[in-house]
């Protein structure tokens, strides 16, 4: 059950560890906000880079995507909890029943029960192994897919604005340490993102 409890664990801030990196064509537009002038080692061409970051907590608070993501592996975590919960106690019960009864039943029913006992429990620690391993492929798969989403969405975004590079930024993995809250592209990531989602769901309504 322990491992049950700990696949969760650390899912919840996988998405704020995203960075991503996208080069643009066009980069080397004029552009004020957010640009940085680099020179080449010829130093005859200017280029500019623009950059913008997001905040990763608020994705992974605020997406519509990554919640019910969340909320799917938390479901199925508590469905298989459950199961095994209710097989354990089945198994407990087996065992003080045998307990029980032990002392009146003869050598070679108890080595027989003992024998079924042990099986049992191996089949449960298997069980248990299956379960957690089929919870940890979800949960891969689940936010593999929020990931997708966000660095599409991102490339697309980041060639629309000019972005040369788009960084994250959250609490528990700061690889931004300042940033300029004028490069903070957070709130409109997250409207287009949610956008974008919302027109998937409601086509695979249909």
């Amino acid at each position: 059950m322990k491992k049950l409890l700990s696949i969760f664990i650390n899912s919840v801030c996988a998405i704020a560890a995203i960075t991503i990196v996208t080069s643009c064509d066009n980069a080397s537009k004029n552009q004020n906000t957010g640009t940085n002038s680099i020179t080449d080692s010829t130093g005859d061409i200017e280029k500019q880079t623009k950059i913008a970051y997001v905040n990763g907590d608020s994705l992974s608070e605020k997406y519509e995507h990554f919640i019910d993501a969340r909320k799917k592996l938390e479901e199925k975590i508590k469905k298989a909890q459950e199961e095994l919960q209710a097989k354990s106690q089945a198994f407990q019960r087996e065992i003080a029943e045998y307990q029980e009864k032990a002392p009146t039943m003869s050598a070679s029913d108890r080595e027989d029960t003992e024998k079924r006992l042990a099986r049992k429990q191996e089949e449960l620690g298997q069980l248990d192994q299956k379960a957690s391993a089929s919870l940890a492929e979800d949960e891969s798969t689940e936010y593999e897919n929020v990931y997708n989403s966000i660095a599409d969405f991102l490339k697309k975004h980041a060639a629309e604005n000019d972005f040369s590079v788009v960084l994250t930024y959250s609490k528990g993995n700061p690889t931004v340490l300042y940033a300029d809250k004028k490069l903070d592209i957070t709130t409109e990531v997250l409207e287009g993102l949610n956008k974008e989602y919302k027109t998937k769901k409601d086509k695979e309504k249909k």
